[in-house]
């Protein structure tokens, strides 16, 4: 009996890993991408046509690229049972980074799409979906923030996870554009309009999911679950 409960362990420790390191993975694409835009802007660049509005106003879309990349990274962290049950200090340290990084990649990148000339293929439908789901998120996290200070750590917990889901909405666009851009190329409107937001509904349906998971799995073990609640983020 020892050899298999000492076996299963780091079997199960290992598999609390699977969806952090697939959310690290959606988001890869974006996070590099972003790293090379980063690159561009402090290497003394040649103005272009698919530049030139980040040359013009640099802060706005280096803040997004900053704490993007942090939301991205340490929110798919927060998604580790072990660490949101079991390690209260990293929760909260970790909470409060994610908290103004969220707010901060909602407003850049809302400010960018209602400022910045917008490049072939995005149109104004594509501008609404922007700020709709940029307001979105920020409601998420302000309502997720209000939770926890009124200890209610199952609705904190689901409104910090939907506002992850949108936040992480750019990994999706990168794959469900990928399709779109061979069959209709890349600049078309309707299509590429369609996907983006598309690629928001996944993730906030698969948040759902996962919500309704989490409150399946508490009311089937309450007594091993429901004293933990204070610690679920995202």
């Amino acid at each position: 009996m020892t050899t298999v409960t000492t076996g299963v362990a780091p079997t199960r420790s290992r598999g609390q890993w699977l969806a952090p390191a697939g959310l690290m993975l959606l988001a890869l694409v974006p996070i590099l991408a972003g790293g090379m835009r980063l690159t561009e802007l402090t290497g003394n660049p040649i103005p272009t046509p698919a530049n030139s509005r980040f040359l013009d106003s640099p802060i706005p879309v280096v803040t997004h690229i900053v704490s993007a990349t942090v939301f991205s990274l340490l929110g798919a962290i927060q998604f580790v049972p072990a660490l949101r049950r079991g390690k209260a200090r990293w929760h909260r340290t970790a909470g409060r980074i994610l908290i103004p990084a969220g707010l901060l990649t909602a407003l850049s990148g809302m400010w960018m799409a209602a400022f910045y000339p917008h490049p072939a293929g995005d149109g104004t439908v594509l501008l609404i979906l922007r700020l709709v789901f940029g307001s979105a998120m920020i409601a998420c996290i302000v309502i997720g923030v209000r939770a926890i200070a009124q200890r209610n750590f199952v609705s904190h917990s689901a409104w910090m996870t939907r506002a992850y889901a949108i936040g992480i909405g750019a990994g999706t666009q990168a794959i469900v554009l990928i399709p779109g851009s061979i069959v209709f190329g890349s600049t078309h409107e309707i299509s590429r309009t369609v996907l983006m937001g598309a690629a928001w509904v996944i993730n906030l349906t698969v948040a759902e999911l996962v919500i309704r998971r989490r409150v399946r799995l508490r009311r089937s073990s309450p007594l091993i679950e429901r004293p933990n609640e204070r610690l679920s983020l995202p």
